[in-house]
């Protein structure tokens, strides 16, 4: 999708959208449009009931007098009540309205109201994605069609230049979609590394640590859960140096599962493909990466992602093994389905011993229990900084990568006590997804830590305003925010 700003002058071809407030007549150029075909468009909206609330369009065939091919009309409600995120999904709207319409261009005309032009190009631009690449036949009317989105407003050149970060943000939203849409027989944790290794173009310095590696760093936790898949295990760092060569670095971890059958505690059959997103934590991590590289962000990061594949066969870990972490702590697998916490158990331990972050956020899709908890609108956050957790949270609510603090506390950590290791890889029926946080707080080793529990949010079963049905992208955007926000120099 080509993003561009223009001077307000209304187009000779392509679609028009027109942003209309609620309850409120036409202004400025759809004004001036609808007097010149006599009023065609306002009685075009109220045969339609268009009121113009927020989230409502209509597209209109082009009367006569208007050269471009089609207008659609965009309710924004009341503009008062609009922040950043509500101006991104209308963005989003207007790409997901006309992709397939057959118009190839699209002139959004922002003359009229206070518009976040900025932010509303960004919409248009995450929602132009799709994952298509193993499509041979798809039907004609279906194919999109939309190439181009301009976007009017009275300083073009202004928000051309705000918007070259978001650009580069978006990219790596697309690199985190891509990821996890790919299949398990093509994204598996050799080639999740080579792609990884893409980002050097980027001045990101790459880092590859095989299974003789991990090995002699004793990291018994991860190596377990990978021992029954016929792929070996990778441990791959990304650092960005972005800023002074002595200054601490920030760190980023993921879960990188690229297919999670369950292992010897098998899953259920039904739904099962859907465990190719496992990785999502990993994705995440690596599309932050690129953004943050693609904007030359002034900050040093280092960003490590633990890529396994959680396989049942003769050599797979089994229910009552007894594996040691790198940190020298033990743990009792009681189900082998309780795998990503021990993936990062020992990305954790490495990044705090080797690189002596500021902090460590990591991102996974942990448990089932957080979408029984905040369904797929939020995800979780624990950690143990009301400062850190004050800072996503806000960047949350800026992107609309909306979070959700949940406790920690040491009752809780009780409930992964073991009388036979150090500890245990499940916590028990209760508060799955705070039990399986308290596990990974052992291994952050005083470090500030905050852990994002994603499982709800990395896929989507339904079309949502940024994102058609399946990878979202969840957590680039809200984690760039963070940084810029809040770790630049």
């Amino acid at each position: 999708m080509q993003i561009s700003f223009a001077s307000i002058e209304l187009p000779k071809e392509g679609a028009v959208a027109f942003l209309v407030e609620k309850d409120k007549p036409f202004a400025g150029l759809a004004a001036e449009a609808d007097a010149a075909v006599s009023g065609a468009l306002s009685k075009a909206r109220d045969i339609g009931r268009f009121t113009g609330a927020s989230g409502q369009t209509q597209d209109i065939v082009a009367p006569n007098g208007i050269k471009a091919e089609r207008i659609l009309l965009v309710g924004i409600g009341e503009t008062s009540e609009l922040a950043e995120a509500d101006w991104v999904e209308i963005g989003g709207a207007v790409s997901a309205v006309l992709s397939a319409s057959g118009s190839k261009s699209v002139s959004v005309v922002a003359d009229h109201v206070d518009v976040d032009a900025v932010s509303l190009a960004e919409g248009a631009l995450l929602r132009s994605y799709r994952f298509d690449k193993y499509r041979t036949k798809e039907p004609e009317a279906k194919k999109p069609t939309l190439e181009k989105v301009a976007v009017l407003t009275s300083t073009p050149q202004k928000n051309t230049e705000a918007f070259a970060g978001r650009q580069r943000v978006s990219d790596g939203v697309f690199m985190t979609r891509d990821l996890v849409f790919e299949p398990a027989n093509i994204l598996h944790p050799e080639s999740f590394a080579e792609e990884i290794r893409g980002l050097a173009s980027l001045g990101v310095d790459v880092e590859v640590l095989g299974e003789a590696e991990m090995t002699k760093l004793g990291m018994g936790a991860l190596l377990g859960v990978g021992q029954g898949s016929a792929f070996e295990s990778q441990l791959v760092i990304m650092r960005w140096n972005g800023a002074g060569k002595d200054e601490q670095p920030i760190s980023f971890v993921g879960k990188g599962v690229t297919f999670d059958t369950g292992g010897i505690s098998l899953k259920p059959g039904p739904g099962m493909e859907q465990m190719k997103w496992d990785m999502g934590g990993a994705g995440t991590v690596v599309g932050l990466m690129k953004a943050l590289a693609g904007r030359k962000a002034k900050v040093n990061v280092v960003a490590t992602v633990g890529l396994v594949e959680n396989m049942p066969s003769s050599t797979a870990q089994r229910p009552g093994d007894v594996v040691t972490s790198m940190s020298g702590q033990t743990i009792e697998i009681l189900n082998t389905d309780a795998e990503g916490r021990l993936v990062l158990a020992d990305a954790l331990w490495y990044t705090q011993d080797r690189f002596k972050p500021k902090f460590m956020i990591d991102l996974a899709t942990l448990t089932g229990a957080i979408i029984t908890s905040l369904g797929h609108e939020h995800a979780g956050l624990f950690s143990d900084s009301d400062d850190l957790a004050s800072q996503i949270s806000k960047a949350g609510t800026d992107t609309g990568d909306k979070v959700w603090r949940m406790p920690v506390h040491a009752n809780y950590d009780k409930l992964i006590d073991c009388p036979t290791a150090d500890m245990k890889n499940l916590g028990g029926p209760a508060a799955g997804s705070i039990t399986a946080a308290q596990f990974l707080k052992r291994f952050a080793n005083d470090v500030p830590w905050v852990h994002l529990d994603i499982a709800g949010t990395v896929w989507s079963e339904k079309d949502l305003p940024l994102s058609e049905k399946g990878g979202t992208g969840f957590g680039v955007r809200l984690l760039d925010r963070f940084v810029a926000d809040n770790c630049e120099s």
